[in-house]
């Protein structure tokens, strides 16, 4: 049986690894109207359907930018369907901001929350992650178990590292000539500030808000992590608070990436992002 396509609003969450994304999906989740989840293949599949409607393809004469249009939105369609539960969709990838302006045209009323965290302390958690499963080479890495803090800093953060993309996409919204529908939520305010930091997100996206509980914040995706070599990376702590703890990372690689985080000075915001 066949029907009109579901009257959803979708929002994005991007941003840096390690920042707060999965946390987020996790409280979102509570709200009985929102789907939200770890990072999924939708952006991914985005990205090939523009290639594969572009001039590379011979048949590409036969498909005007309307109809691009059509296709590229009726992918969200037909990936959350009826069995996805809510009114509000939150899909989840770090590609999302280096793709604002063909979110904007094909979703107008869409957000974007960006998680953002120091430089430093995104690879430190990487590392960490690394360092706990000594016995199983991770995905991040392609499973090699060779190299050493050093080199999987700078395979992190070059361009196309997971951090370095990451940080680019998330630069290249922040300087876009529109970034209206882009707010950056720090990793910092989320776990010392929770109820502060949704707050913000609700105003943002323009929805009631729900009450959360900020205790019972779990989210878990064994199987995916331990297929990537690297269990825990999506494991969430019931209680959402700051762990602190001491860098893992050597004083002087640590303090290579101390200056990145350009979303805290004022003077760097021409545009005025919403920065939480």
């Amino acid at each position: 049986m066949t029907g009109e396509p579901l009257q959803r609003r979708f929002h994005f969450i991007s941003g840096l690894p390690r920042s707060g994304s999965t946390l987020l999906s996790a409280i979102l989740s509570q709200n009985p109207r929102f789907h939200a989840s770890m990072s999924g293949p939708l952006g991914g599949m985005f990205d090939t359907m523009l290639s594969e409607l572009s001039d590379q393809s011979e048949f590409s004469v036969f498909v005007s930018n309307d109809q691009r249009s059509r296709i590229l939105k009726g992918l969200f369609d037909s990936y959350y369907g009826p069995e996805f539960g809510g009114d509000v969709i939150f899909d989840t990838n770090r590609i999302w901001c280096a793709r604002l302006e063909p979110l904007q045209q094909l979703f107008p009323r869409s957000k974007i929350i960006a998680c953002v965290r120091h430089v430093s302390w995104v690879i430190d958690s990487i590392e960490q992650l690394v360092r706990r499963n000594v016995f199983q080479p991770s995905g991040i890495f392609n499973y090699k178990p060779a190299g050493t803090v050093y080199s999987r800093a700078e395979g992190l953060a070059k361009g196309d590292g997971m951090v370095g993309f990451a940080h680019n996409a998330v630069k290249q919204a922040f300087y876009s000539a529109d970034p209206s529908n882009l707010m950056l939520l720090r990793f910092e305010t989320l776990t010392r500030e929770p109820a502060r930091a949704i707050a913000a997100v609700y105003a943002f996206i323009d929805e009631p808000m729900y009450s959360h509980d900020f205790d019972n914040a779990t989210y878990e995706a064994d199987e995916f992590d331990r297929r990537l070599g690297t269990p825990g990376l999506h494991t969430v702590r019931p209680k959402v608070e700051p762990v602190a703890r001491a860098s893992v990372l050597p004083p002087d690689l640590f303090s290579r990436y101390e200056n990145e985080a350009f979303w805290l000075d004022p003077a760097l915001n021409p545009r005025k992002v919403k920065v939480v």
